[in-house]
């Protein structure tokens, strides 16, 4: 058996196996993420249909790779429920509390986890609790096992637990990431369910394909000698971008430097950060307005100081640009909304980190040699003592 074109028996020598797998399988993952939330419509629309009413502030919120879906999915569920939506880290929450969680506005919590076993994962849904005088909570993981899809509110409360394939094993998140993303682009359009089925045919095809054609030409990318690299997406891609700078970081042990940005903020200052040892990724988005301010920062960027490698993400091929490689997941033009060309736009960056991952000798299901990174964050205290006084402090 093989994953991205290694061997099983290698990839397990070489500590790989994990990874190596759950980025292969993610278009299977998908298909049963939307199986499954279909099967439960009954039950998800019956939550939904008692809190939507009743809320006027929706809160996305999750630690690390998970804090990153909600950057993907606020626009959707603002424009797609009316309600003042905002990506807000647990990480956030837990330190600032009363910055984010209004008292006296009916708030729902959407918050994603894949174990659920981080400390601010719990902490940040307690402190709603505690603060917010109307709230309610919607939780997505990959874990009915852990800490917060155990965790007992006063409020109304419902767990939408994702397939188990989609609990990744190894360090680096995965197939949880992009499951939890189609699952809360799902939850945007409940009412559109049955409609949807057919962006997630897309979705499966998509990721085939980049698994499928691409992972060669990545993988002799991972061979060069760059030591930078740079991430760009606008709108719902911005989370994109975010995950895929901390793809490549993580699952190269920061040897590889890496930042985000969108393609307009990338101009203000964050553009001197590219020199000849720096790859340039660009996560288009395909929809006509944004691509116009896009394809302007790529011109600028080959007049500017030079990169050593310019690389294209997109739905159709942009072939005009002129990019050293150009990854692209159609060829019959737009079918796919914008909003969910973010679930399949990540599998570059998860290829490329994991094949230098093995370029430069670690093991990607656990590359950090120090252990200063872990599957699930450790030593992290939560100092219940303090919720009052911070309180205090604020008012």
């Amino acid at each position: 058996m093989e994953y991205l074109k290694i061997h099983d028996k290698e990839l397990i020598s070489r500590g790989a196996i994990h990874t190596a797998k759950e980025i292969s399988e993610q278009p299977f993952i998908w298909e049963s993420t939307y199986r499954k939330f279909f099967k439960e419509k009954e039950n998800v629309l019956g939550f939904w249909n008692s809190i939507i009413t009743k809320i006027n502030k929706i809160i996305l919120t999750g630690a690390g790779t998970s804090a990153y879906i909600g950057y993907s999915l606020e626009g959707a569920f603002q424009r797609y429920t009316g309600i003042t939506t905002v990506s807000v880290a647990s990480t956030h929450l837990v330190t600032h509390p009363y910055d984010y969680l209004p008292e006296n506005i009916p708030t729902l919590l959407i918050s994603f986890a894949r174990s659920g076993n981080s400390p601010e994962s719990v902490a940040a849904t307690e402190l709603a609790d505690s603060i917010c005088k109307k709230c309610y909570h919607l939780i997505i993981t990959c874990d009915e096992e852990g800490k917060l899809a155990k965790y007992e509110s006063k409020n109304e409360k419902f767990n939408f637990i994702l397939p188990p394939e989609s609990n990744d094993k190894s360090l680096a998140m995965t197939g949880s990431y992009t499951s939890m993303l189609l699952a809360g682009l799902l939850f945007s359009r409940i009412r559109d369910i049955e409609s949807i089925k057919e962006q997630v045919d897309y979705l499966v095809d998509f990721g085939h394909k980049i698994i499928d054609v691409y992972s060669d030409k990545l993988k002799e990318i991972a061979k060069m000698g760059f030591e930078r690299a740079v991430f760009l997406g606008s709108g719902p891609l911005y989370g994109t971008a975010a995950e895929s700078h901390l793809k490549l970081q993580e699952l190269t042990d920061g040897q590889i430097i890496c930042i985000n940005d969108s393609f307009l903020g990338f101009r203000h200052g964050p553009k001197a950060v590219v020199d000849e040892k720096t790859i340039i990724l660009f996560i288009f988005s395909n929809h006509e307005y944004v691509e116009k301010y896009e394809r302007d920062l790529v011109r600028s960027m080959q007049k500017g100081k030079k990169s050593m490698l310019l690389v294209g993400v997109s739905e159709i091929s942009i072939a005009d640009l002129n990019l050293d490689l150009d990854i692209y997941f159609s060829d019959e033009g737009h079918k796919i909304e914008e909003e969910f060309l973010a679930v399949c736009s990540i599998l570059p960056a998860q290829i490329l980190g994991f094949y230098k991952s093995l370029e430069l000798g670690l093991r990607p299901d656990n590359p950090s040699i120090s252990g200063a990174i872990s599957r699930v964050v450790e030593g992290v205290v939560i100092y219940e003592n303090l919720i009052q006084k911070t309180k205090t402090l604020v008012r």
